[in-house]
């Protein structure tokens, strides 16, 4: 009886040092018909498994603004990408490129699926989640 006991302790310790491969497909969420570009100022970052989330008051073209919620990849995947979370500051203007949500009400904010980032000084990095469904537009080293 131990050692059946110390049997199923290892497994559930192996199944539970994975990762879970639960995700959603891109697909599901947004919209790759509705690509947008938006150029604001970080108000906040959720750097969080499944994906990290970087909230940018966008300016419109009418100088009003607007609250978008931006989905990045796993932050392990920005990591590699060259985001970390002390390269990007609340109040650092970003431009992002990416798809808006399926859901187009903006309620409580607007939401995207962010492919590619451009910083102030023109740095230009990748970060979207790669096999995911999302259209290939180029923006994913690994596409090439």
């Amino acid at each position: 009886m131990i050692r059946w006991f110390a049997i199923l302790a290892a497994a559930a310790a192996i199944c539970g040092s994975l990762p879970a491969s639960a995700h959603h497909a891109f697909s599901a969420e947004f919209d790759s018909n509705t690509p947008v570009q938006l150029k604001g100022k970080i108000t906040r970052l959720q750097w969080i498994n499944p994906h990290a989330w970087f909230h940018v008051a966008a300016v419109q073209d009418d100088g009003t603004t607007v609250d978008w919620m931006v989905e990045g990849g796993t932050p392990n995947a920005l990591m590699r990408a060259g985001i970390k979370r002390d390269s990007l500051k609340v109040g650092t203007v970003i431009i992002v490129h990416g798809f808006q949500s399926k859901d187009k009400r903006c309620k409580p904010s607007c939401k995207a699926n962010g492919r590619d980032m451009t910083f102030p000084d023109g740095r230009k990095l990748f970060m979207g989640s790669s096999g995911t469904g999302a259209p290939k537009d180029g923006a994913d080293p690994t596409e090439r």
